[in-house]
């Protein structure tokens, strides 16, 4: 049953890295339409898909990494799932790949997510990753990440252990350069506000 599911899984990835990475045309369950009416792939990632789902666009980044997350939970033990993307990041950073990454700074308000993202800050910023704050004056409740200006991972997953592991998210990944550019720009935007 074990080696089953690890089949499974593996079939799974390689099914997902074909379907963002190549030009192939997705089932009709896997495609929505553009407001230009060309067709926009889509895959919707529940649960524990959005894992390797991210992990294997991180590790395809040819050029950058721009990313807005309300909390990433890192600094636990090497294996955790928020650890392992931390570590997914920093390869791809020693390659060349741009990283930036957005994190939420409540301004005291939350002190123990201002800590876990400080902490996050500390782990990254002398391994080649860009980290920046938004403003305290205002949330940023974002879970997003945009890659090579093409792909976009969007949803309710946080980079936490209990987002990436135990409890029940859903996110989307989206092959839609004019869709990726601007949520980069969004994205941006957040980061210019950390000065």
């Amino acid at each position: 049953m074990h080696h089953f599911l690890l089949s499974k899984g593996s079939i799974f990835l390689g099914l997902l890295l074909g379907l963002i990475f190549s030009s192939l045309s997705f089932a009709e369950g896997k495609k929505i339409v553009s407001t230009d009416n060309s067709v926009c792939p889509v895959i919707l990632l529940k649960n524990s898909e959005y894992f390797p789902a991210m992990t294997a666009a991180i590790d395809e980044a040819k050029s950058e990494i721009i990313m807005s997350f309300f909390l990433v939970k890192a600094g636990a033990h090497k294996s955790s799932y928020p650890d392992r993307v931390l570590a997914h990041l920093v390869r791809a950073a020693k390659r060349g790949v741009k990283v930036v990454l957005i994190l939420e700074n409540s301004g005291g308000r939350d002190e123990k997510l201002d800590a876990q993202n400080r902490k996050t800050k500390q782990l990254l910023q002398d391994k080649g990753v860009e980290v920046y704050f938004d403003s305290p004056r205002k949330t940023t409740h974002t879970k997003i990440i945009v890659v090579d200006q093409k792909l976009v991972l969007l949803g309710s997953h946080n980079l936490t252990q209990a987002a990436l592991k135990y409890n029940n998210e859903i996110s989307i990944l989206i092959n839609q350069p004019e869709l990726a550019r601007e949520a980069r720009a969004f994205i941006l935007k957040i980061a210019k506000e950390d000065k």
